[in-house]
């Protein structure tokens, strides 16, 4: 008789097993549990993005200095068939349009510890909810300002979010925003009607290096001022990057914003490759976002513990394997024998 699946017994074994997080694995490593029951689990939850902040917000230590960072991803599902919420989108990881469940994420990073958790996440299902990318992120922006009241000193972004419909509710909602745009983006600096080029046309002095150039993007209302700044990464690629702060951003901040932004990566990075995330083989829209969810919340743990011991979740992980090999070098279940 096959014992009743809890959220808790679902993320064990999503936190513990290495390289297999499918139910039949789990089912097969587990007493008195079935696929079945680990099934009908997973179609009877519903983890929510609430549930999420319930469990981390008592981790974050907040400052003034915040950094709310948003940005999506896509679990890979390319060899799959006929499960729910796949589409065909484009993949950053794989630099490839692919088959897969696009995943939208909002981290919050406090800047004077160099700590971040995850803050908010929306599952991309347009034909469910008629929302974009753009909507996940304003409503993440919205539930983080005015809901929970984060303290937030600046809103950063990739150059895929920086359409004028959004800043302009990032500049409403009182809060700075720092992203790339496109090097094709016409700029005027001049003032002059019509006078527009290409950012990565423009001439820069000695001083508009350090401080930026005040100018007004093309399809933003008249009068709307900006600064931008150009930021060589490499000798074959330039961000240039906006604000609406136009006064205190220096390139050197700029940097420093852009290295905190590259921890949205980070996160994505380790939530796919610790938890299991994109393993989930069932067809149904409801287990898939429960498993995404569970596998979010064995993220939230793993960066609790990482935190505490001082050490990566990659650390924490493997940590585990190291434990059995020591088990297995002490006192082997199958031992080696030689002619």
């Amino acid at each position: 008789m096959s014992s009743s699946i809890t959220r808790l017994n679902y993320c064990q074994f999503l936190l513990s097993s290495q390289i297999n997080y499918t139910l039949t694995y789990f089912a097969d490593h587990s007493e008195q549990r079935s696929h079945d029951a680990i099934n009908r689990y997973l179609q009877g939850d519903r983890i929510t993005p609430n549930l999420i902040w319930d469990n981390v917000k008592g981790q974050i230590v907040l400052s003034p200095n915040g950094y709310l960072i948003s940005d999506d991803t896509v679990s890979d599902k390319r060899h799959s068939y006929h499960i729910g919420l796949v589409r065909r989108q484009y993949s950053g990881n794989a630099k490839a349009v692919i088959k897969g469940i696009g995943v939208v994420t909002c981290i919050y990073v406090n800047p004077d510890t160099d700590q971040f958790r995850i803050a908010d996440f929306r599952i991309y299902d347009p034909e469910g909810d008629g929302k974009s990318e753009l909507h996940h992120v304003r409503d993440m922006l919205e539930n983080a300002v005015f809901h929970r009241q984060l303290p937030i000193r600046a809103v950063l972004m990739d150059s895929w979010y920086a359409v004028k419909w959004l800043i302009l509710y990032i500049e409403s909602s009182g809060k700075l925003y720092c992203c790339p745009i496109r090097s094709n983006r016409l700029i005027n600096e001049t003032g002059h009607k019509n006078d527009y080029h290409r950012a990565d046309t423009l001439l820069w002095t000695c001083n508009e290096q350090i401080y930026g150039k005040t100018v007004h993007l093309r399809g933003f209302p008249k009068g709307h001022q900006m600064k931008l700044f150009r930021m060589p990464l490499s000798t074959e690629r330039t961000d240039y990057v906006v604000t609406d702060d136009l006064s205190q951003f220096t390139i050197e901040a700029v940097q420093e914003a852009s290295g905190f932004r590259r921890r949205i990566e980070q996160f994505h990075r380790e939530s796919k490759q610790l938890t299991g995330m994109e393993f989930c083989q069932c067809r149904k829209k409801r287990i898939q976002r429960n498993h995404i969810g569970c596998a979010m919340l064995v993220w939230v743990r793993l960066k609790q513990l990482a935190y505490q011991a001082k050490q990566t979740v990659c650390h924490i992980k493997q940590n585990l394997l190291s434990d059995y090999m020591i088990q297995q070098l002490r006192n082997p279940m199958v031992k080696m024998t030689l002619a």
